[in-house]
C-alpha cells in the first residue's frame, strides 16, 4: 500500500504540475504557433481532469492506511471522513477548484486565461496545506513552496509544447526566448527549494544522517543532471537549430524526452520524500 501510495502521489504531482503548467505557457507565449499553444491547452485540460481522478484515488489509498483494513477501508465512510477532516481535506477543496478553473484554459480570449492561471494557483497553494510545508515557519515554507512549484510547473508544462515546436521550422525564436525566461524561473526553483531544504533539515548533519537528507541528496542529483540537459539546450542546441543545422531538431527533441524522464524521477523522489521519510527538524 506504501509503494501505490508513493505511486499515486507522483503521478499527482505530475497532473498538478502539467495542469498548472499549460496556463503558464500559453500566457507567456501568446504568439507561440497555434498548434503548439493548442497542445498546451489539451495537455492542462487533460491533467486537470487526471489530477481530480487521483486525487479521489489518494483519499481512498489514506483512507486504506490510516485504517489498517487494506481495500475495505478505502471505501469505509467513517475512514473517509475522517480523512476528509484533516488537512488533506481541505487541500483537495482547493486542489479541486483550481483544477475545474483551470479547464477554462480551453475558452480562448482573456477570461480563460485568467480563470485558469487562478486555478493554477490554487492548485500551487493547495500543496502548502498538506505535508512538511504545515511546519514551521509555517507562511515562508509556504510562500517558497508556492514559488517553487509554480517555477517547475512553468519548466515542466513547456515540455511537450516545446518538443512538438522543436520538429517546425521556424521555432528556434520560440525555444530561444524560452531560454531566457528559463533562466528566471530556474532561479526562482532552486533558490526556493534550497531554503525550503534547509528550514527542513536544520543543519548539514541532517543532510547525511537521516533517509529523508538521503533522498533529498538523489533528488538534488536528478536535478543538477535536469538542468545541465537544459543548459545544453539553450547554449548548444537551439543556437545549431536557428543556425540551419539538420541534426539539431532531433537531438533537442530527445533531450526534451529525457528532461520529461528525469522530471519524472523527481517526482518519485519528492513523493518518497513526502511519504516515508521524516524531515530531520520534526524528529
Amino acid at each position: 500500500m506504501a509503494l501505490l501510495a508513493i505511486i499515486a502521489k507522483a503521478a499527482g504531482y505530475a497532473a498538478a504540475l502539467v495542469a498548472m503548467g499549460g496556463p503558464l505557457f500559453v500566457a507567456t507565449f501568446r504568439s507561440a504557433p497555434e498548434d503548439v499553444l493548442r497542445l498546451a491547452r489539451m495537455l492542462a485540460a487533460t491533467a486537470a481532469l487526471v489530477g481530480l481522478a487521483l486525487l479521489v484515488l489518494r483519499f481512498g489509498i489514506r483512507s486504506a492506511r490510516i485504517s489498517g483494513m487494506g481495500l475495505h477501508g478505502a471505501v469505509d465512510p467513517i475512514m473517509l471522513g475522517l480523512v476528509w477532516d484533516s488537512p488533506l481535506g481541505t487541500g483537495a477543496i482547493w486542489r479541486g477548484a483550481g483544477a475545474v478553473l483551470i479547464l477554462g484554459v480551453m475558452i480562448r480570449g482573456a477570461f480563460g486565461l485568467v480563470a485558469s492561471l487562478t486555478g493554477a494557483l490554487l492548485v500551487a497553494g493547495s500543496f502548502a496545506m498538506v505535508g512538511h510545508s504545515l511546519g514551521d515557519p509555517r507562511s515562508m515554507l509556504a510562500a517558497l513552496l508556492v514559488m517553487h512549484l509554480l517555477a517547475l510547473a512553468f519548466w515542466v508544462g513547456a515540455l511537450a509544447p516545446l518538443h512538438r515546436a522543436a520538429g517546425q521550422s521556424g521555432s528556434a525564436a520560440l525555444l530561444h526566448r524560452f531560454g531566457i525566461v528559463a533562466s528566471g524561473t530556474v532561479a526562482t526553483l532552486i533558490l526556493a527549494g534550497l531554503v525550503f531544504a534547509w528550514l527542513m533539515i536544520g543543519s548539514l548533519g541532517g543532510l547525511f544522517a537521516t533517509a529523508y537528507g538521503w533522498t533529498l541528496i538523489a533528488k538534488l542529483v536528478v536535478v543538477t543532471g535536469l538542468l545541465g540537459l537544459g543548459a545544453n539546450n539553450k547554449l548548444r542546441l537551439v543556437p545549431a537549430l536557428a543556425s540551419g543545422e539538420p541534426a539539431a531538431s532531433g537531438r533537442l527533441r530527445r533531450s526534451i524526452r529525457v528532461e520529461a524522464i528525469a522530471v519524472a524521477l523527481i517526482l518519485l523522489a519528492t513523493a518518497t520524500l513526502t511519504s516515508i521519510t521524516t524531515p530531520p527538524v520534526n524528529l
